[in-house]
């Protein structure tokens, strides 16, 4: 082997380990990066979490991504997270916020569920009522209210609550299931003064459910009391008293309304 040979492998090596140590450096570098770099952990799901599902440990991992991408209210550790329940379907990789999740303060699920100004009330279903079995956890409906005409054989429908969500089916609150199902019971979110107009309407008559689309969040302009403009009553004068002198006795006959009173004169 020449000498040329042995120099041109000699400078082989040296620039390969100059290379190696280069990049050796420079993934050293990213790697022990100082922790107030540009990325944050933020909690994501690693499996589909149903609406009204605890959130369970295995369900839950911990990434880093880029401090622009998060929003305000994610969880950067995964046991804030865990035991919560989910008030939102999440897909897989979605990030958990808190917005999407409630405390479960003992009890059931559901409860967890039901905003702080709403109420839970179940309204008993068949296949028509509960429209044909197609409604689930997270749907929105309308409830019409059918009554008898008092002295009458026909019937009144109007619709008296709308844009009620759907809480749970029977009793489950998930929605895995895609298919129709008819149900016994379905319970509706509603707030006190819904909760009053409803019980009352069960107690008079029959009820219909109305599924709606999920982006109609429109309901009817309430129609504003006109209120009855009252005539003024005219104020009652009180009659003047006739003062009439009787002939011959020397009395005298006052007439007030229609009483008729006789004094005598002084004389």
């Amino acid at each position: 082997m020449s000498a040329r040979t042995l120099t041109l492998v000699a400078l082989s090596l040296v620039l390969g380990l100059g290379a190696a140590w280069m990049a050796n450096n420079w993934l050293s570098a990213k790697l022990n990066a100082s922790p107030d770099d540009n990325l944050q952990a933020v909690v994501v799901a690693t499996v589909e979490i149903p609406f009204g599902q605890m959130i369970e440990a295995q369900q839950v991992t911990l990434v880093r991504m880029p401090k622009g991408t998060v929003p305000d209210d994610a969880f950067d550790a995964t046991d804030k997270v865990v035991g919560k329940i989910a008030t939102f379907s999440m897909l897989r990789g979605d990030i958990l916020r808190g917005a999407r999740v409630a405390e479960h303060l003992g009890g059931s699920t559901l409860a967890s569920l039901i905003a702080t100004d709403k109420r839970a009330i179940s309204v008993r279903v068949d296949d028509v009522v509960g429209v044909g079995g197609f409604l689930l956890p997270g749907n929105r409906v309308d409830v019409l209210a059918t009554k008898k005409v008092s002295g009458s054989s026909e019937a009144q429908s109007k619709t008296i609550l709308e844009d009620l969500r759907v809480l749970a089916v029977d009793q489950t609150a998930s929605t895995d299931k895609t298919q129709p199902v008819v149900v016994r019971a379905v319970t509706l979110e509603m707030s006190p003064k819904e909760a009053e107009i409803l019980v009352k309407a069960m107690t008079e008559g029959q009820l219909q459910l109305a599924l709606r689309n999920p982006l109609d969040d429109q309901k009817k302009p309430v129609q504003p009391a006109v209120a009855a403009i009252e005539k003024p009553v005219p104020a009652v004068v009180a009659p003047k008293p006739v003062v009439r002198r009787s002939g011959g006795g020397g009395g005298v006959i006052i007439i007030r309304g229609t009483a008729v009173n006789t004094a005598k004169a002084q004389l």
